[in-house]
């Protein structure tokens, strides 16, 4: 028997997820763990209409259970009787619940958990991908789930996934009308009562520099969504972290609500035997007076409440500062070229003001360029100092209309906080990239658990390995790019990358001479290779930025920070790191919104000129998307069009483009991505005449076969995949074209003559198996092999390919599988024996002899030399 079930005091989304469950699970009973919350009663006394086939909990009979399917919750304590069975050997238990961060003591067997709004918005998506559909009375249900934990789709909470799925149970017949009467409903006398002497008993204190505001209150009755409340209280009092603890009846329930990322309320609560979200969320005590929850609130508290952040935990740095000397035209380069707002101006080796992008352009518009910033810049400033506080910098910078504050140390400038360093603080530390996109943060400790459960032994002991070298040149360390998408992605990658704020020569040294391992260093770029004994490989180089003096051109590198740093790569995905060094191992930084677009399966490039000063991103843009399976984002897509139109990969050295096309062709299934460069407008890029035809496709499909059945054979012959590609690519081309291809990608002398000269002669050797197989049905293995002995593997993969012939196929198989292994037992020595003389004699007889033997005309050894002996008559 399968039963859906839910927490006590069962709120809408409780409903909602449980009607949406009973469409996946249409055998189950819906039964209520407990009471619901008092909207919940209000709903079923008013709503008759909204009549729904629940089973009382008494008239069930737990021993009969088989498999129970849990909405909206995770906790034992939480589920009343239905906790009774959870050990029962065999029980199947199903959970669907939007609370990922505080995942209870229950361990489910199937089911979904992951961040959203509402536990009702997770099972309306798996719905919308099963294709099932839903009548106007399930959808009004499921709708009223989704409204009241999003507050209205408008809780900083509510995901994109939460809008689709409104849409798609409006599009089903839900009703607003009846959603708006029980979701904003006035309050009752009883609240009301109640939110006065909340608010007459609401304190607030500074803990750890943290204003905390608590209010509590006793009744002797139930009062139902004090959630509603506590929102107001919020609300109206303008209060960051607000507890809200409420004694009714026997027990006593706590609502929480936070505004800032130092106040983790899920947390916090979690201690109560609660849950929810980091900036909401909620618990009930039982056993308990609210003094003694307000104790323990207390103790929790100073042990949960992170301190509060200052200057010095978030600026920007090092600096790009420009002189006091520079001119106006000089700062609107330096501006352009790092992408920066604003530029401390230096003069005696002091801070002297502060120079904005919005001055300078005025300035220039009023023809000023050659005026020395001095004249111009901001000289007067807030002076801050590390531990100033976040706050006091944020309301300097509103009151003042303020880009940047720098940071001094014993009057040196040690960094500069900005707009954008306060508004990543505001929205807890999340990309700025699209701050509505709300992803839900790794903590160090899943962090540490990927890499258990991911790499190997040995590399875990290696990333400790360089966290405590960059301990001892006290220098922070980081693994970057790739290494950390896949890990989190749970893809398998040994390419590591190691990112210093520091000097990456000296780090990579010093690890080299502690564990025996080689270095090969470059200084223009401040990079290193470590080669370990074995082999393995880890590539070091110091933080740094990159500028490009025109589009497509190699990019200059200047030492920068973590985050410039990786603010110069070209997707989102790849700007993930991971802190290395002991006391911050495994804490996960994600400047760009990484994480939301790894769980959006998105590529998205850091800003819009990426393809302009890069325009192989485009390549590796379409790769990624491929090999990771998702999706360019609109507006990334929108740019790479431009790029196409504007023709910026026409600027492109040939070498460069041939290796991004070789990466893509390398790719299990490059078809995909070739399609994707067709609808860009790439191929032309490679040759103007260049085109996928349906033919060609066709072409492609078959060879990805080849290639596999090729690759079944273990026949230990190397050769490179993606030229075999490449051939099938520009099958249309003519010799010349293809010859201009090549030029174009500057491809080296020894592939041109593969892919060119080879190319020629198997086609040539295909045309006369194709034509003797039409003319006469058959042709001597003999001649098979002496037509396609001297070419190279690629050509021969591509001639199968292209040949239309499955006749033809079968006699390349054959060369592959047979023809390509016989030998003669006859040889040179036996030749210089029977005294034939040095010269082109002997490759004749061998040939000879070679021939009649793949024609089975001789089968031993003396059938050769019988056959030798004959010809030599004969001559």
């Amino acid at each position: 028997m399968d039963v859906i079930t839910t927490h006590v005091n069962a709120d809408f989304d409780c409903l909602g997820a449980m009607v949406a469950a009973k469409k996946l699970y249409p055998d189950a009973l819906m039964v209520f763990s407990g009471a619901q919350e008092k909207s919940m009663r209000d709903f079923f006394l008013k709503s008759t209409g909204y009549a729904l086939n629940f089973t009382r909990l008494k008239d069930l009979d737990l021993g009969s259970i088989t498999r129970l399917i849990l909405v909206d919750c995770q906790h034992s304590s939480r589920i009343g009787r239905f906790s009774e069975i959870l050990n029962r050997p065999g029980l199947e238990i199903h959970i669907y619940d939007h609370h990922p961060e505080s995942s209870g003591d229950i361990s489910p067997t199937g089911g979904v958990i992951r961040a959203s709004g509402s536990s009702t918005t997770i099972l309306t998506s798996l719905l919308r991908e099963k294709g099932i559909n839903v009548n106007a009375t399930e959808a009004t249900l499921m709708m009223l789930g989704i409204y009241e934990d999003t507050g209205s789709l408008i809780f900083p909470s509510t995901t994109t996934e939460d809008f689709h799925a409104a849409a798609w149970l409006l599009e089903h017949g839900a009703s607003l009308n009846t959603v708006a009467d029980f979701i904003t409903q006035e309050l009752t006398a009883e609240q009301v009562s109640l939110l006065n002497d909340l608010l007459k008993s609401l304190k607030t204190t500074e803990l750890h520099g943290v204003e905390i505001s608590i209010a509590q209150a006793s009744v002797d009755y139930y009062i139902g969504d004090i959630a509603v409340l506590a929102h107001m209280m919020r609300d109206m009092e303008n209060l960051e972290a607000l507890f809200v603890v409420v004694g009714m009846a026997s027990r006593v329930y706590i609502v929480a609500r936070s505004r800032i990322p130092e106040v983790n309320v899920s947390d916090i609560l979690h201690e109560f035997g609660g849950g929810g979200h980091s900036s909401a969320a909620s618990a009930a005590i039982k056993g308990l007076t609210v003094i003694q929850v307000l104790e323990k609130l207390e103790t929790v508290l100073r042990a949960r409440v992170n301190p509060k952040r200052v200057a010095g935990d978030i600026m920007s740095s090092p600096v790009k500062t420009i002189d006091a000397t520079a001119t106006m035209e000089e700062a609107r380069d330096m501006l352009t070229r790092y992408n920066v707002n604003a530029l401390p101006v230096i003069k005696d080796k002091r801070l002297a003001g502060i120079i904005s992008r919005r001055i300078v352009e005025k300035s220039l518009y009023h023809n000023l360029g050659q005026v020395p910033v001095t004249d111009y810049m901001h000289s007067e400033f807030m002076n801050a100092a590390p531990d100033t506080s976040i706050k006091e910098i944020q309301d300097y910078m509103i009151g003042r209309d303020r880009r940047m504050v720098p940071v001094l140390d014993k009057g040196r400038l040690a960094g500069v906080v900005t707009r954008t360093d306060i508004l990543r603080y505001m929205h807890n530390g999340e990309g700025l990239y699209d701050l509505a996109r709300n992803a839900v943060p790794m903590k160090s400790k899943e962090v540490r658990g990927l890499m258990g459960k991911n790499l190997a032994p040995r590399i875990q002991q290696i990333l400790h390995e360089l966290g405590r070298v960059g301990d001892s040149l006290d220098v922070p360390v980081f693994a970057v790019g790739g290494f950390v998408r896949d890990l989190l992605m749970n893809v398998p990658n040994l390419d590591m990358d190691v990112t210093v704020e520091g000097d990456g020569i000296l780090f990579a040294e010093t690890f080299a001479g502690q564990y025996g391992c080689r270095v090969k260093s470059h200084d223009k770029f401040g990079t290193a290779v470590i080669v370990f004994p074995d082999g393995f490989k880890i590539d070091v180089a110091s933080t740094r930025l990159e500028y490009y003096v025109s589009p497509g051109a190699l990019p200059t590198v200047e030492r920068s920070s973590l985050k410039m740093d990786l603010y110069r790569r070209d997707f989102t995905i790849n700007t993930l790191a991971i802190r290395l060094n002991e006391s911050e191992f495994g804490v996960m930084l994600d400047f760009f919104g990484a994480q939301r677009d790894l769980q959006d399966h998105l590529i998205r490039v850091l800003h819009n000129l990426s393809f302009v000063e890069d325009p192989t991103r485009v390549f590796r843009a379409i790769r990624f998307e491929q090999r990771l399976d998702f999706t360019i984002a609109k507006h990334t897509e929108n740019l790479i069009k431009n790029a196409v139109k504007m023709d910026f990969l026409e600027k492109l050295g040939g070498k460069r483009l041939l290796t991004e096309l070789v990466y893509i062709l390398r790719e299990n299934e490059p078809l995909k991505a070739i399609e994707r460069m067709a609808s860009f407008g790439l191929l032309r890029f490679i040759h103007p005449e260049l085109e996928l035809t349906t033919g060609t496709r066709n072409m492609l499909e078959e060879a990805r076969r080849i290639i596999s059945w090729f690759d079944l054979l273990f026949l230990n012959r190397a050769y490179e995949r993606w030229a075999v590609y490449f051939l099938v690519l520009c099958e249309s081309l003519t010799h010349d074209q293809l010859w201009g291809a090549c030029t174009r990608l500057a491809v080296s002398e020894h592939y041109r003559e593969k892919l060119f000269e080879t190319r020629r002669q198997g086609e040539e050797a295909l045309a006369t198996i194709e034509k003797k197989i039409a003319r006469t049905g058959a042709i001597e293995k003999s001649e098979v092999y002496f037509l396609l002995k001297d070419l190279p593997v690629e050509v021969l993969l591509y001639l199968m390919a292209k040949t239309g012939s499955e006749e033809v196929k079968k006699w390349l198989s054959l060369y592959f599988t047979q023809l390509q292994n016989v030998r003669c037992f006859v040889t040179g020595h036996d030749l210089k024996r029977l005294q034939v003389p040095p010269g082109p004699l002997y490759k004749d007889l061998l040939d000879l002899v070679l021939k009649a033997r793949l024609d089975g005309r001789v089968i031993s050894r003396e059938d050769e030399l019988e056959l030798v002996r004959h010809k030599l008559k004969k001559l």
